[in-house]
């Protein structure tokens, strides 16, 4: 997922990992894997990717916040800060029916992914930003409860700009092993229109943007991108 989302929703150092936030509203990161990795992401092929029940995600929080704050650069202080809003974020989510956290690791855990299923009958709609109702596009998966809101994605800096495209790709085994594992037939994030860089690493990952509302009409002009991503 930047990869952010409003409020809270997968680079400020090429060395570093990216987080997308999904605006949770009412509603990823980790330091630096090895050297080697940053010259071949096809070696990320090699990474397992693991589900975390919810008891080992609040098992794991300080390992997983710490992950988060070596991504958001910046004085210790707003570190610090960043990770703390980040807990209280993932701390709310893993309470969500039907929660997945999905870690990649070798010898560490070098990306994380996380998100959960929603439908057309759920408040969640009315507080996901400019997506009041699902859009035209979402209508079918959403109704079916085969739609998946994909929060987070959390990857190495290349993993953003080579190799997007090939089935390989750290970013695109997670999404699509969330949506796999889901048996849902679409996913759906939400990206704010200032992270020009993130916008463009999803689209290469295979989402694309929702054009049209509930009811057929354009979408509301609004701070973030609606993405889609078929399963």
């Amino acid at each position: 997922m930047t990869v952010n989302m409003p409020d809270r929703p997968m680079i400020r150092e090429p060395a570093r990992p990216r987080v997308h936030r999904w605006p949770s509203g009412p509603g990823p990161g980790h330091g630096p894997g090895p050297a080697s990795r940053d010259q071949d992401p096809s070696s990320w092929e090699a990474d397992r990717v693991r589900a975390l029940s919810r008891s080992q995600v609040e098992d794991r929080l300080g390992q997983l916040g710490d992950l988060y704050a070596d991504t958001a650069g910046g004085k210790p202080w707003a570190r610090e800060r960043d990770r703390d809003t980040f807990l209280r974020g993932l701390a709310a989510d893993v309470r969500r029916p039907g929660f997945a956290l999905l870690v990649a690791e070798t010898t560490v855990v070098t990306a994380c992914a996380y998100g959960f299923p929603v439908d057309d009958r759920r408040a969640w709609w009315r507080g996901a930003g400019p997506v009041g109702d699902p859009p035209a596009d979402l209508r079918r998966p959403a109704a079916s409860g085969r739609l998946f809101a994909i929060s987070r994605i959390v990857v190495q800096p290349a993993v953003r700009t080579r190799q997007q495209g090939r089935d390989g790709n750290l970013a695109r085994r997670l999404q699509r092993r969330l949506l796999a594992d889901h048996d849902a037939t679409a996913g759906i994030t939400l990206v704010n229109r200032t992270d020009a860089g993130m916008l463009k690493a999803l689209l290469s990952w295979g989402w694309r943007e929702a054009e049209k509302g509930d009811g057929g009409e354009p979408l509301p002009a609004s701070a973030w991108h609606v993405l889609i991503l078929d399963a």
